[in-house]
């Protein structure tokens, strides 16, 4: 079930010390039944959606946002009142599959191999119980760094490509006293030439950004300093993509290197729950989730969940409070474009399964990445994307940015 995502990583700091476990991964906690975000931004109701909830139940081990994985024999997927249909695991900076095995009844999927060290990776697994109805479920796990790794977990992903608009972003597991001491020995640079500034979001959090967004085609390299030993961490900037998401108008204007190729008719939040405004920035891509009103707080007088949908296709997360872009397969043609009816996500037409590559929320799924920038305008919310609810960071502005960061 979907929810606020908790930043879950392996840096450890103290006042003057920073001891750092395994560089190279990022932690999404896309499951957390227990939060409750301060704003819920969910996606569309699920009011036309007929299909009986699957008696199948999957298990997904060790569990999600789980770090220091061991890389051999500790992950499985097991489905009970059910079978498996389909499991994969894909590294996350590479896309690289792992191969795996089916057992013969259908109940179990493991790993073929070991896994690398310090290593994200995501699973998802589909499931059906015996009268055939579906069940999906997803995970995100990091695995163990080796023992002289003096480096720790933070976004994005070594040797990873990502969009225009991705952040450098350490989260501690605790608030840091001595902010000057832990961010003196973290450097970020780009081989555009573009400035790189430090800013605490939070007393635990601390991102690195350019006044712009990232020059396309450019690389970051992220340098921690250790006890006179320097391990530096490397990302590429994929070409600019910028879609802009007007409430008023139900489109979306996609914009690749300048140029517009693409417009999308889109159905953002309602008047009860309108869409944030702001400029907010993929974070994840599950090509099925389960999305359910509770675990953001959202129920009926009865206690039941406002929505409880098994498998929405094609979904990016924009914010760590639930706000996702996704396909939408249950509401009408003659709401795209024209009327305004999710819980305060935007959604774009799509099939149920994801089973249409013509569609449009297929077509942006596939030509989006992590990184990618989604802005928001023209919402009746009034409030802007907090600088530090996912990767809103965007929406401070530099000069704030620049006199926030303890090097400047």
């Amino acid at each position: 079930m979907i929810t606020a995502r908790k930043r879950r990583t392996g840096l450890m700091a103290t006042a003057g010390a920073l001891a750092l476990t395994a560089l190279g991964g990022t932690s999404y906690a896309a499951t957390d039944d227990t939060a409750t975000p301060p704003a819920a931004q969910t996606q569309q109701t699920s009011q036309a959606d007929d299909q009986d909830a699957s008696d199948a139940r999957i298990k997904i081990a060790p569990g999600d946002g789980v770090h220091g994985v061991a890389t051999d024999g500790s992950v499985n997927v097991t489905v009970g009142d059910g079978r498996l249909t389909k499991v994969t695991m894909t590294a996350v900076a590479t896309g690289t599959e792992v191969p795996g095995t089916l057992s013969a009844d259908g109940t179990s999927w493991k790993p073929n191999g070991p896994l690398k060290q310090a290593t994200r990776y995501q699973i998802a697994a589909e499931a059906q119980d015996a009268k055939g109805r579906s069940a999906t479920e997803n995970a995100s796990i990091s695995t163990v760094s080796p023992a002289n790794d003096l480096l720790g977990h933070l976004s994005p992903q070594n040797g990873s490509t990502v969009g225009v608009g991705m952040p450098v972003s350490f989260t501690f597991d605790k608030a840091i006293a001595d902010k000057a001491a832990v961010e003196s020995r973290i450097q970020v640079s780009s081989s555009s030439g573009q400035q790189v500034v430090g800013h605490w979001l939070n007393g635990s959090r601390l991102d690195f950004r350019p006044e712009n967004y990232w020059k396309p085609g450019s690389t970051v390299a992220v340098t921690v300093s250790l006890d006179g030993v320097q391990k530096t961490v490397t990302f590429k900037i994929g070409r600019s993509q910028i879609s802009t998401v007007d409430a008023r108008t139900k489109q979306m204007t996609v914009v690749r290197d300048g140029k517009t190729i693409k417009t999308i008719p889109i159905s953002s939040g309602s008047a009860e729950h309108p869409t944030y405004n702001g400029r907010m920035v993929i974070s994840e891509k599950f090509r099925h989730v389960h999305m359910n009103g509770a675990t953001v707080g959202l129920t009926e007088k009865d206690g039941k969940p406002s929505y409880d949908i098994e498998a929405v296709p094609h979904a990016m997360r924009l914010t760590d409070s639930g706000t996702f872009i996704h396909g939408n397969y249950w509401g009408a043609d003659s709401v795209f474009g024209k009327v305004n009816t999710s819980h305060g996500c935007v959604g774009l037409k799509d099939v149920r399964n994801a089973g249409d590559a013509k569609q449009p929320a297929a077509w942006f799924f596939d030509n989006s990445m992590i990184g990618d920038v989604v802005v928001v305008k023209n919402s009746a919310d009034k409030t802007t994307v907090a600088p530090g609810n996912g990767f809103g960071d965007w929406n401070m502005p530099w000069s704030e940015w620049v006199s926030g960061g303890t090097s400047n």
